[in-house]
């Protein structure tokens, strides 16, 4: 078993990773601001006190703070770093507006906002596309060849030679597809769809769970259907088809993810499972250590996650400025100053509860080894 990579690794590592991401999600909303001839104020990475600056030609002052857990991007006629709209707008003149990100078109807007999460899924979409240009992607039949004992496919009156053609309705069509399916439902039972002998049918299965427990203590549960496809077989593609695969892959992840939330919210899973920054800086500094084709898939991961994170439709997040824009579509006006100004503190209090809560929790996952 390796040691346990150094504090200092760790922090390394937890900069190199959360820097660039944050950056380049930032970067996202700056582009399209700028694409539509929004002024950006403040560009920041990290919040808290300044420790640099600089002023560019087009007057936006670029800031590195004392904290690397986040960054914004203030554009003209944005209240704060959280972007509510600055209330002394409300009832300025479209010249006045010009420029400004509340003076933007909606759509525009839409664009800006959805911009930063977009950009952390196509950094992850680049990996993935990096990966499987140079290795190929998993190709072998979802046809089982093999079952254990204790099995639940088997169990359950699966065969050997059946072919496992979609789980719970979505279609299977390699044999990793099954394991990605299933990992998510330990203990809960599936709907299996199988071809045999030229027909097919349905059987429903309870999935066992596994405990997989890595090389640096860390445990994770996970749905076992308990069947194997014989040796993986890996398929080449050309570029075109390796963006492609990355993208599904990243839509499935981010799709995975929303799953597990709501098994979290529901009770299905329990709620040490949630990870926050503690967590995320000691996963990268063991994937440092692990080399940096570990460390740059866990990039990619954690790119997804932000990007999944930031569409969640609360206040204060992407997601919740895509709320109150849709909101204004249908109403076709956007929502009173007052309601918006709740909105924001009642996301705000969210937001920091849910940190304080994972931090905590992380400590204590943490200190419990």
């Amino acid at each position: 078993m390796p040691e346990s990579p150094s504090i200092l690794l760790t922090v390394a590592a937890f900069l190199l990773l959360l820097g660039p991401l944050i950056v380049l999600h930032e970067l996202g909303h700056y582009l399209m601001g700028r694409a539509f001839g929004v002024r950006a104020l403040t560009f920041s990475v990290g919040i808290g006190k300044e420790l640099w600056h600089r002023i560019d030609k087009r007057g936006t002052r670029w800031r590195i703070a004392a904290i690397p857990l986040g960054g914004f991007v203030l554009f003209a006629g944005d209240a704060d770093a959280t972007s509510k709209p600055d209330p002394a707008m409300q009832n300025a003149s479209p010249e006045e507006l010009k420029g400004t990100f509340p003076g933007a078109p909606l759509w525009q807007r839409t664009l800006i906002v959805l911009a930063g999460p977009m950009a952390n899924l196509l950094v992850a979409v680049a990996i993935i596309a990096a990966f499987v240009a140079v290795i190929g992607v998993p190709s072998n039949p979802p046809i089982v060849t093999d079952m254990p004992e204790n099995s639940p496919a088997r169990s359950a009156g699966v065969l050997q030679g059946d072919r496992i053609v979609a789980i719970d309705g979505k279609e299977i069509e390699s044999f990793k597809d099954i394991a990605s399916t299933v990992m998510i439902y330990p203990n809960q039972t599936v709907r299996l769809t199988v071809e045999r002998d030229g027909r097919s049918f349905d059987v429903p299965v309870k999935l066992a769970e596994r405990v997989v427990t890595d090389r640096f203590g860390n445990e994770s549960r996970f749905g076992m259907l308990g069947v194997s496809g014989g040796t993986l077989e890996m398929r080449e593609v050309n570029p075109i088809q390796a963006v492609g695969y990355g993208f599904t892959e990243s839509v499935a992840i981010m799709k995975t993810m929303a799953i597990g939330l709501k098994q979290i919210i529901v009770g299905e899973r329990s709620v040490s499972e949630m990870g926050g920054p503690v967590k995320i800086a000691k996963y990268s500094g063991e994937m440092m250590s692990l080399g940096w084709l570990a460390f740059i898939e866990f990039a990619a991961l954690i790119s997804i996650n932000l990007a999944f994170i930031n569409l969640l439709p609360i206040p204060t997040l992407d997601g919740g400025h895509l709320a109150f824009y849709a909101a204004e579509a249908v109403r076709r006006r956007p929502l009173g100053a007052r309601s918006q100004e709740w909105a924001f503190r009642g996301g705000m209090a969210l937001v920091l509860t849910v940190a304080v809560f994972v931090t905590f929790n992380d400590l204590i996952s943490l200190f419990a080894k």
